[in-house]
This record gives structure tokens, C-alpha cells and sequence, in this order.
């Protein structure tokens, strides 16, 4: 299962938290985007009453994708189409699928037209995998985050700031739960922050429509025809967007439940068994620094760059680019991203890959 929990840390070059906090500089806001929707009136949900209210409406969207809880077997075929103009590696045709046996186990494959290929296996706790190479690629470990784990836990939710906003998407009302470190100011000032996630919810049906972990990137969900499992409902399409542009176009061919599953299948070869425990998906790191040193004045403004991409299981960044292609600090702010040295995340004795977000504020010369 792919983690989708964030980490929030502070890195500001040599610019002391305290010395930030007293000249607070005006921070530039977030650019618009047809699936920003926080941009109504905000409110803190500081009230315990009002937190747990927000936490359970959370917890509902989260379970709809927790497929592999409802105890049945299940064979998922999803398709997907990559298309970042080169951003990303493997752009192109994607086909993935998983069967799940709460008896056996779980294996899940994958094919690119472009020539990736993968078979993961994980079987009485263990982890195996096979394939063209030891990473799985930024727009794979993308699709199966949108799918399986898209929100984040109710613990990691629960110690962050929670302020929300009241929205429409496509006619019906949602609420969106903005998140971000408990040490965040609780103000109700408008408009999301850049450190803050998203996750717009239709209250009603306790669906999941929009999710963005930063401004800039967007995942929309369709449930037209939604397929179903127990009680998870998976959506039948999922776009994902960065800058305004579609990258990628999920869909979820079919989902069904199925008696039992081949044994075979969750076999692992003698040359899985070799390399050693598989892989593993983590969380995302969230890291907000200053391209600069301070202090800086209250009359400055800053203007941040997010940058995304890859961390490897050996610490290596692939795949990094820009959220804001067109800001005239982007080439910049990868640069600088490049050369940052990332920590090398293991869990369960099974080294970790994982998605970076790393917001750089620029402040404009004198």
C-alpha cells in the first residue's frame, strides 16, 4: 500500500526561525488553477467538536479506497496515460493490475509501451519484486497513490492545523480540508498557503473529488459508473494535472471480486528471493526553505517555486521538476533542488522511495 502521509520540515539557508518570525515578509499567493478551490472564505477548525467533525468526514473518504480491508478477494485492471512533454520518465501507454487474496497475499504488475515493466509480490510479510530496474517510476508510484492511499491518516491529520472552506466542483458542494504543521498560524486569513494540502470532499457521499498535496498539482475524481467493493467505491477516472496541464489520465477498467485466487501467483522466484526484500513506497517529504539569507522586512514579498519529484531508495533524486513552469525563478529553484542531499528512509527493514515537494521562496533583489 502506498503511504500518502506528509512530512513537513523548514529549511530557510541559514535564516533562523525566530529571525523569520519577527520580519514576517509578505508571502506572494498561490497562482490560480481551475481545480483550486479553497478560495472562499476560510475557518479554523480549532473546536474539538469542530476537528472531530472534520476528522470523520477524512476517515469516511479514506475508507472508500481501502480496498484490501473489506477482506475479499479482488482482481483490479487499471490504464493509465502518461503525458508530462518529458518531465517524467516512461510518458505514454500503462497498463497495471492487482489481485488480492486475504488468504495469500497480494501481486501487482505493470507495463509501459515505453518498456518499464514490474511484478511486485508480498506475501506472509515479506516483500518481493522483478522488473527493468529498482525504481518505480515517479507517474507508477503516482497512479497507485490516487487509487489506494490518496488521504492522509487520521493520527498524522489529527496533530496538524486544520482550516477548511466551503466549494463547488462540477455544480455540487464539497468542503476542503486544508492541513498543514501544527506550529502553522490559525488564522482565517483567505486563500490556501503554499505549505497547506487540500482534499476537497463531497459531504454527502463522502467521496473524495479533489486532492493536491501542493498548489500547483491536482488530482480530480470522477465516480460516473464508479466501480465498487463492499463498501469502497473507487472512482472510474482520475486526471492529474500540474500547472493547468493533464500529466496523466487514470482509469479503472474493472474491479472485481473474485472466489480465490491462483496460488501461483504468489510464488516468488528464486531470483526475487535473491535480491531481497522489494522496494517500498513511502510517504511524501514537504520541505519549505528560503533560496536566500535574512532577515528580511515586512515589506518584502517572497515568491515561491514548488519543485517535485523522486527520492530513491538510495537517497538520489530523479524526475524533479517545477510546479510553476513559467515563473521566472523555476529553472532556479531546480537547480537548487538538485543539490540538496535527501535522507535515505527504510521501514519495516525495506528501504523506501518516496515523493519530494520542496518549496523555495525567492526574494527579489534590492
Amino acid at each position: 500500500m502506498v503511504s500518502k502521509e506528509v512530512v513537513g520540515l523548514i529549511a530557510a539557508g541559514g535564516l533562523s526561525l525566530a529571525a523569520f518570525a519577527q520580519s514576517a515578509p509578505r508571502i506572494a499567493a498561490i497562482p490560480g488553477d481551475p481545480l483550486e478551490l479553497a478560495t472562499g472564505q476560510i475557518q479554523v477548525a480549532d473546536a474539538s467538536a469542530g476537528r472531530e467533525a472534520i476528522l470523520q468526514l477524512l476517515g469516511r473518504a479514506r475508507q472508500s479506497y481501502a480496498l484490501q480491508s473489506a477482506g475479499r478477494a479482488y482482481d483490479l485492471k487499471v490504464s493509465f496515460t502518461a503525458s508530462s512533454g518529458g518531465a517524467t520518465d516512461y510518458d505514454g501507454a500503462w497498463q497495471m493490475e492487482d489481485v488480492f487474496d486475504p488468504q495469500q497475499g497480494l501481486r501487482w504488475t505493470a507495463q509501459a509501451a515505453a518498456g518499464y515493466t514490474t511484478t511486485q509480490i508480498f506475501v506472509n510479510k515479506t516483500s518481493y519484486g522483478d522488473g527493468t530496474a529498482n525504481i518505480i517510476p515517479l507517474r507508477l508510484q503516482e497512479a497507485r497513490a490516487a487509487l489506494l492511499d490518496p488521504l492522509p491518516s487520521l493520527a498524522n491529520a489529527d496533530r496538524d492545523l486544520i482550516r477548511t472552506s466551503a466549494a463547488t466542483f462540477n455544480g455540487a458542494p464539497v468542503t476542503c480540508i486544508l492541513l498543514s504543521g501544527s506550529r502553522s498560524a490559525p488564522t482565517v486569513t483567505p486563500g490556501r498557503r503554499w505549505e497547506e494540502s487540500e482534499e476537497c470532499i463531497d459531504p454527502q457521499s463522502g467521496l473524495l473529488r479533489v486532492h493536491s498535496q501542493v498548489p500547483g498539482r491536482y488530482y480530480a475524481y470522477d465516480y460516473s459508473n464508479a466501480p465498487q467493493l463492499g463498501s469502497c467505491v473507487m472512482p472510474r477516472k482520475v486526471t492529474v494535472t500540474e500547472a493547468g496541464k493533464i500529466v496523466s489520465q487514470i482509469s479503472v477498467d474493472s474491479l472485481k471480486e473474485i472466489s480465490a485466487a491462483d496460488p501461483s501467483l504468489f510464488v516468488p522466484t528464486e531470483a526475487m528471493k535473491a535480491r531481497g526484500p522489494a522496494i517500498a513506497m513511502g510517504g511524501a517529504l514537504k520541505i519549505s526553505r528560503f533560496a536566500g539569507r535574512g532577515p528580511f522586512s515586512s515589506n518584502v514579498t517572497v515568491y515561491p517555486v514548488c519543485v517535485f519529484g523522486l527520492v530513491t531508495a538510495s537517497g538520489q533524486l530523479v524526475e524533479a521538476h517545477s510546479l510553476q513552469p513559467s515563473d521566472p525563478n523555476s529553472p532556479a529553484a531546480v537547480e537548487d533542488v538538485r543539490r540538496m542531499s535527501f535522507p535515505v528512509l527504510t521501514t519495516l527493514k525495506r528501504r523506501q522511495q518516496h515523493f519530494v515537494f520542496v518549496i523555495e521562496k525567492f526574494v527579489p533583489s534590492p
